[in-house]
């Protein structure tokens, strides 16, 4: 009797299904796992797709299955995954990143906004090459969007156009925002010369809060009647720093910045991960995708850099061209790089707030870039 039951609980365990593809992504998780904890790549988001990775690939658990029929309940992560293929969590994230930025910088230098849109030419490199290698339209315009290192929009654009290639787009494109602080600067400093990374801004310009409340109402209204496809990512971007600026609701605020961006960040991590089972994640294509991602990723600094060096000649050297390479979406991670390079120059430099002018230009820029594409392709 007892080894008839030993029998049965080892025949409906998870080892009788595991396969070498299910190996492999587990092992893959944990090494996710240990750059989010050890080197703290973007944590906040690699270590949920880490274990989400990791919950899907035990075989039998079953947490992303759908339900056969309406009487039966399917797996806990397919509920909550449908907060991703419904594009709920990516605008979600948008609200929490306008309620925590200063669009300050923009609005004193509206140049910036010439800087966030140079920075998206990856986007537009990565489409082209996708589609010279077999990849449909749609397919392309997804992988492109990596190029604006913005995950909320690269998931959002990609379960419009591509939900089949969700897990390799979601996982390129937070994992090479992890890597930033390794990626842009060698290219930075390539494209630069020593005199160039030297040089110091002037002090911004003062902005009002009138100013400040008049631009996201502006920004909204402009934007959403060019691309009302966009209205969920600007919109709620917009949304969140009015919050901010209006001063009148501060608990809203916080909320957005906090425990609501916190919760959806767990959500969106979580089962972003779980769609990265091995069966569907190790094919040739998921290399292609992962490699074309870093071409586009490497494409929007060398964008943003050249315009950056274009307009410090035009300006007789009065902008510094690594404020440039910060016009991808990634908030503030790559105005960071920009002051961590512009100090390694010239110790005295203070490029960050300069840089966070093109750093939100960019998450306007990359959104608007999904828009044009969802427009185009959808």
């Amino acid at each position: 009797m007892i080894q008839e039951s030993l029998l049965k609980l080892i025949e409906t365990s998870g080892f009788t299904a595991l396969t070498w593809q299910s190996g492999v992504m587990i092992a893959l998780a944990c090494v996710l796992a240990y750059l989010a904890i050890a080197k703290k790549f973007e944590p906040l988001l690699l270590l949920p797709i880490a274990f989400g990775m990791l919950l899907a690939n035990l075989p039998m658990a079953d947490l992303m299955a759908a339900p056969p029929d309406e009487s039966t309940n399917g797996g806990m992560l397919y509920y909550l995954y449908l907060g991703v293929k419904k594009g709920i969590y990516p605008s979600l994230i948008f609200l929490g990143v306008g309620a925590m930025t200063d669009f300050g910088p923009l609005i004193a230098n509206p140049a910036s906004l010439l800087l966030g849109a140079a920075a998206q030419l990856g986007i537009a490199c990565a489409f082209i090459v996708a589609t010279s290698l077999g990849f449909n339209a749609q397919e392309a315009a997804s992988i492109g969007i990596i190029g604006g290192a913005d995950g909320p929009t690269a998931i959002w654009l990609t379960t419009a156009l591509a939900p089949h290639l969700l897990a390799p787009i979601a996982v390129a494109a937070y994992s090479y925002m992890a890597l930033i602080p390794l990626i842009q600067p060698p290219i930075m400093r390539l494209l630069t010369t020593q005199k160039e990374r030297s040089i110091k801004m002037e002090q911004l310009r003062p902005v009002s809060q009138a100013e400040k409340i008049c631009f996201p109402i502006m920004i909204t209204v402009l934007v959403v009647l060019f691309l009302p496809s966009v209205a969920p990512l600007v919109g709620l971007l917009m949304l969140g720093n009015l919050l901010r600026e209006s001063g009148v609701v501060d608990r809203l605020s916080d909320t957005a910045q906090n425990s609501l961006m916190n919760i959806v960040v767990i959500f969106l991590g979580v089962t972003v991960g779980a769609t990265a089972v091995g069966a569907t994640f190790l094919k040739p294509e998921t290399l292609g995708i992962i490699a074309l991602g870093l071409l586009a990723f490497m494409f929007s600094t060398i964008g943003g850099t050249l315009l950056g060096k274009l307009m410090c000649f035009l300006t007789h050297g009065k902008i510094n061209p690594l404020i440039g390479s910060a016009g991808v979406s990634a908030v503030p991670m790559a105005a960071r790089v920009s002051q961590i390079e512009g100090q390694r120059a010239n110790p005295g430099n203070y490029l960050l707030m300069h840089a966070m002018g093109p750093n939100v230009a960019g998450v306007i820029g990359s959104a608007v870039a999904a828009g044009i594409l969802k427009a185009l392709f959808g």
